[in-house]
């Protein structure tokens, strides 16, 4: 029986076609609501997390997330025995932050569809399961998440490192999606999209790995992937997983957070000049 891809948080279209007459196995759609209407893999559960962001994380804006996430799972009908597979169209920020949240919120068991609808060749249907809701158990995992205070505490410390995912335009402050433009102190930059290979599947361990050590990212140290909203960046975050890296949190309130501050330091890089004639 075909065993996850590269880490425990992937699975393919084989591991999922052999478990799934397995009863612990609950399916995740993480796609938008019309997507889901036009057609799901069969008993697949309907969660967007597109639509539940959070910017705050403050002592208070985390409980109140946390909150947020019993309540969401338990009206998903999961309690925290099963196994969680959660999938969109490819290995995207929907699935990985709604496979991020899970771990967070304390779920022992989640992994991603690897590729996606795209690369499963699988039958969808348009009938929805019945989901009984449950009390689910929160237990955080705080290893798992950092808030604007954690980093600012942190900030020019060797031991730890900051990753901005968002595109160049943001990175450089020609696209300003906040009251500032800029990027948080010594973060090391590099689009998201570059995790996926051209199927839109992760690429392999070893090449995650030297890629991002080939950016300067340690693997001794924690890293903070932040993004815009803490999407973009949990995908860097199962990526940086993947990879190998046992130390990683996930920023949540990113720059929308960041950036709408007054009091939080801010970079400016500029792009270097062109060697072209």
């Amino acid at each position: 029986m075909a065993e996850p891809r590269d880490s425990q948080y992937l699975v393919d279209a084989d591991w999922l076609r052999a478990h799934r007459g397995d009863a612990n196995i609950v399916l995740l759609d993480t796609r938008p609501p019309q997507a889901y209407w036009s057609g799901h893999l069969a008993a697949a559960r309907h969660f967007d997390p597109f639509p539940f962001h959070h910017s705050d994380t403050s002592e208070a804006g985390l409980r109140v997330f946390c909150e947020q996430l019993v309540w969401i799972f338990s009206m998903l009908g999961l309690s925290g025995s099963e196994t969680v597979v959660c999938y969109e169209e490819d290995s995207g920020m929907r699935a990985t932050r709604a496979a991020w949240m899970l771990e967070y919120i304390g779920h022992p068991a989640v992994r991603i569809l690897d590729g996606g609808l795209k690369n499963a060749s699988m039958e969808l249907t348009t009938a929805a399961p019945t989901i009984i809701p449950t009390d689910f158990k929160a237990a955080p995992r705080d290893e798992t998440i950092a808030s604007f205070t954690y980093i600012r505490e942190r900030l020019g410390r060797p031991e730890c490192e900051l990753f901005d995912v968002r595109t160049d335009e943001e990175y450089y402050g020609e696209r300003v999606r906040a009251r500032h433009g800029g990027a948080v102190p010594g973060a090391i930059h590099r689009d998201w999209s570059q995790n996926l290979d051209a199927n839109g599947r992760f690429k392999p361990a070893a090449q995650l790995r030297a890629e991002f050590e080939g950016l300067g990212l340690d693997p001794d140290r924690e890293i903070i992937p932040y993004c815009q909203g803490g999407y973009r960046s949990a995908n860097a975050y199962i990526a940086l997983r993947v990879a190998g890296y046992p130390k990683v949190r996930n920023y949540l309130g990113s720059w929308a957070e960041w950036g709408n501050h007054d009091d939080l330091p801010i970079e400016h890089p500029r792009r270097k000049a062109s060697s072209a004639p």
